[in-house]
């Protein structure tokens, strides 16, 4: 089964520096109905303006990936890490027992435009880390390409949760098919561009639930860049 969540339905925040639109309920957007889905809790659509960021904040007990579409967002945290996510970056922090970090707009003259995405543990008290890698545009173009994954296979980062991320450029004539697992959960996160979903027309900023198996595929993109996560079953 599909279900469908258009990008006008998602929470939104406008703080001037910050735009942010929620896929499920976040800070004072709260919909019973979109609290997260299997492990997935968050998806923030987030274009924070020049020289504006996040001041150090902490978390704990969260796999928190960032996912930059358009700009620099600089980050630095109490490990020690300080990076730069340019588009094609994608960056995983292990929060575990308990990690500081801040991230702004490396840009004083264009905004940044990035995902950010949290994905619960499968367990506690976990030691932060931290990883980054770059995906070209090639690696992602007209196919699924895995960039975080429970064993780190394929060179993607790693994650403690049966979760897998896979991201995908779609564009043309170009297809994409595959077969969700009988027993797992799926979710496509519509980045940018617009798609067909095995059939049905989606544009930036919508969502499909997939419930249990079923074959898929993506269409008729149009500088479509989409995100995969396959996940365990809803407890």
């Amino acid at each position: 089964m599909l279900q469908v969540l258009k990008a006008n339905q998602r929470g939104h925040a406008n703080h001037g520096w910050l735009n942010s639109w929620h896929t499920f309920s976040f800070a004072h957007y709260y919909n019973p109905e979109q609290m997260g889905f299997s492990v997935l809790r968050v998806i923030n659509d987030d274009t924070v303006a020049r020289g504006a960021g996040f001041t150090t904040h902490s978390h704990s007990d969260m796999e928190i990936i960032s996912y930059v579409l358009d700009g620099a967002l600089e980050h630095k945290d109490t490990l020690g890490t300080g990076s730069v996510i340019r588009p094609g970056d994608v960056q995983m922090m292990e929060a575990g027992h308990g990690i500081s970090h801040s991230e702004f707009n490396h840009s004083h003259a264009e905004p940044v435009h990035f995902l950010q995405i949290w994905i619960l543990p499968d367990r506690k008290g976990l030691t932060p880390s931290y990883q980054q890698r770059h995906f070209s545009s090639e690696e992602k173009r007209g196919k699924l390409r895995l960039v975080v994954s429970p064993d780190g296979r394929d060179d993607s980062l790693r994650i403690h949760q049966d979760a897998s991320l896979y991201a995908a450029l779609v564009d043309g004539e170009e297809e994409i098919e595959w077969s969700q697992q009988n027993g797992r959960n799926g979710y496509l996160h519509v980045a940018r561009g617009s798609v067909l979903l095995n059939g049905y027309p989606l544009e930036a900023g919508d969502g499909v639930k997939v419930f249990g198996g079923a074959d898929l595929k993506l269409s008729d993109g149009a500088q479509a860049e989409v995100l995969w996560f396959d996940l365990p079953p809803s407890k």
